[in-house]
């Protein structure tokens, strides 16, 4: 698994890394695939742009991965919208249900950057659009193991309460057959090539910082059962995709826990998170070492180099990470594609050879929620005290004894949930914003600090300059 010390906007090059580890193994004859996300529409226009890797390391046909593709995303916010036109037209024709229409917890979305979709108003009630990658068709298909799985994860969502604050499922509505032929093509995963014409699978795009940030699980069985390296990529930081990776995905399946967790680090992410000092930044780095450190001893730490990275710079981080007992690599995949990761292909090999330690989590999915969301944020944030509202108490009632896996959402930029409080803060206070169930997906998302589940595009968005 790869994944990444605290991102800065510009992207940490983490896929770029993740394709030339792949394309590495391949060149030291190992079987290997490289299994990443699909990219959404909103960040191709907006402010990261496309996500098929970069220069010598990335995946092919790069224009077609980024926009349309195989229509997965497409298909996935059709099946979301479907869903919430079958709800409201039950109402309509006569509420059979007896659904609230106050108590619809099923939103539209859309793969697109909309700030003005953030509030809506829809048959009198306020609510919301979110970006299709955090919507929960686009969770629930990425948890599916197969076809019959994702119908049953369909059927399991909840869209709304009755008068009687009694939960009405999707198969309730009987549309399952409808919205599954929506998404009959969208579960098979998609196969391209890198630029060094080695295979790689891409398929699903739930964002890290909002959903469970990793590829489609029937994608990453797939290439478990074919190959002998199988490289998976956890969105944004450790704090982020890895964490949930551990926390949500293994749960699934113990066969899906990392072999090796390959930490990718730049000077720019370091410097950034000490602001503009490496000295005062590699606290940062030490965060994440020290957070996967609680699920495996099976880590790498790899400099993703850039040209203006100094050799003194370089030096600093590998003593820094040496001391800690942690292997350490430069990667320059960017400009050399596979011979750029050669040494670090070579030492994932090496770790790969060790069993990789027994998991504990830091909470039990049958505890109540509270105790969860305490746990999780105490034990993998370092925070102090969790604030909650009144509203938000009576959610933590409302879901206290559901038997799922919590995802954070909050802020990528920052361990806490302010984005400006950079490198390791401790003892900091983290406010729950909002609490919603994901029943077809398998978990409840709990969302931290000023997160948004539908982006703006920017003053100088990525479209300007397509």
């Amino acid at each position: 698994m790869v994944t990444s010390t605290s991102p800065t906007k510009y992207g940490e090059g983490k896929t770029t890394l993740a394709i030339s580890l792949n394309d590495a193994l391949r060149k030291l004859n190992k079987r290997s695939v490289v299994v990443l996300r699909e990219p959404s529409l909103g960040p191709v226009f907006g402010m990261k742009g496309g996500a098929t890797g970069g220069g010598c390391a990335s995946i092919e046909p790069e224009m077609e991965i980024n926009l349309h593709f195989t229509g997965d995303i497409h298909a996935i916010t059709s099946a979301n919208n479907l869903l919430a036109a079958i709800l409201d037209n039950h109402i309509f024709q006569g509420n059979e249900l007896q659904i609230d229409p106050t108590k619809i917890c099923h939103e539209r979305c859309i793969d697109l950057n909309d700030r003005s979709l953030r509030n809506v108003v829809i048959n009198g009630v306020v609510t919301h659009f979110n970006i299709s990658t955090a919507s929960e068709f686009m969770a629930l298909l990425c948890m599916s193991k197969d076809e019959e799985d994702l119908r049953m994860r369909i059927g399991n969502i909840v869209v709304a309460y009755t008068y009687e604050n009694k939960p009405v499922y999707a198969k309730d509505l009987k549309c399952i057959n409808a919205l599954f032929l929506l998404l009959k093509d969208a579960i098979k995963p998609n196969i391209v090539s890198t630029k060094e014409q080695n295979l790689a699978i891409v398929h699903g795009g739930p964002f890290a910082n909002i959903a469970h940030g990793t590829n489609s699980i029937i994608s990453t069985i797939y290439a478990v059962e074919h190959y002998d390296y199988t490289i998976v990529e956890a969105g944004f930081g450790s704090d982020m995709g890895a964490l949930k990776f551990y926390d949500i995905i293994t749960r699934v399946d113990k066969e899906f826990i990392p072999d090796v967790v390959v930490l990718n680090t730049t000077v720019q992410s370091l410097k950034h998170n000490g602001e503009e000092s490496l000295e005062k930044g590699i606290k940062n780095l030490y965060y994440h070492i020290e957070n996967m450190r609680k699920y495996t001893n099976n880590l790498i730490v790899v400099l993703n180099k850039h040209e203006t990275d100094s050799k003194e710079e370089i030096s600093f981080i590998e003593k820094y990470v040496k001391e800690l007992g942690i292997l350490f690599s430069v990667s320059t995949g960017y400009l050399e594609g596979s011979c750029g990761s050669l040494e670090a292909a070579q030492k994932v090999t090496e770790l790969a050879k060790y069993k990789p330690k027994e998991i504990i989590y830091s909470y039990d999915v049958k505890e109540d929620l509270k105790t969860k969301i305490e746990k999780f944020c105490k034990v993998h944030y370092g925070a102090k005290e969790i604030v909650y509202s009144k509203e938000i108490l009576e959610k933590l009632e409302k879901y206290r004894n559901i038997s799922l896996p919590i995802c954070v959402a909050k802020t990528q930029y920052s361990i806490t949930d302010d984005a400006q409080v950079l490198g390791y803060p401790k003892d900091f206070i983290m406010t729950v914003k909002n609490i919603k169930l994901f029943q077809g997906a398998g978990f409840i998302t709990v969302y931290f600090g000023e997160i948004l589940t539908m982006p703006g595009l920017g003053k100088k968005a990525n479209y300007l300059y397509m």
